[in-house]
């Protein structure tokens, strides 16, 4: 039986990822918003507030999670661009998942963010030189992290997101 909390496996990183590992990184974090409006698509209100798996967060908290975190890895990739690893702040998702905006605002406005988010970040990302992608930041919970691995790690993230929410719609029988 898969593991319902992580529908795609774990990220696995093997060695430091390649350039094309990087375009292919950003060619995925291009598609995640679209797939994450996809993904929820034409569910209803307590579809929504249905968890994705036992104990878990309903589909609404998923995808207000989604640019919860991809705005502070925005914010980590701004950081390592413009210090020299710098030593970024963790932040408890559990608890911004809990807050009553995570449980109750319509999830078109963390879909609307999540677009305008990508289309700034990935600005951002295609602008950057391999040497840019070798800057690193320190997370006090992981160590150094370079913003090659920070890339591949939200484009997991963006599809381990999205699968949550899929197959959820999948064991329901909602796409039927």
């Amino acid at each position: 039986m898969t593991d319902l909390r992580f529908p795609i496996g774990r990220f696995k990183l093997e060695g430091a990822p390649t350039d094309e590992d990087i375009h292919h990184a950003i060619d995925e974090i291009v598609e995640a918003p679209a797939k994450v409006r996809a993904a929820v698509e034409g569910l209803t209100p307590e579809q929504l507030d249905t968890p994705y798996r036992p104990g878990g967060w309903t589909v609404r908290q998923v995808v207000h999670h989604v640019p919860d975190s991809h705005l502070n890895s925005y914010c980590r990739f701004k950081l390592a661009l413009t210090e020299e690893e710098p030593t970024i702040r963790a932040y408890h998702e559990d608890r911004w998942a809990e807050l009553e905006e995570a449980r109750t605002a319509p999830v078109e406005v963390s879909l609307a963010l999540l677009e305008s988010l990508h289309r700034r970040w990935v600005l951002m990302l295609k602008s950057l030189t391999p040497a840019d992608f070798q800057r690193t930041f320190r997370h006090p919970e992981i160590g150094v992290v370079s913003l090659a691995q920070n890339v591949c790690l939200y484009a997991w993230h963006g599809r381990h997101h999205v699968a949550h929410i899929t197959s959820l719609r999948e064991r329901m029988g909602w796409d039927r």
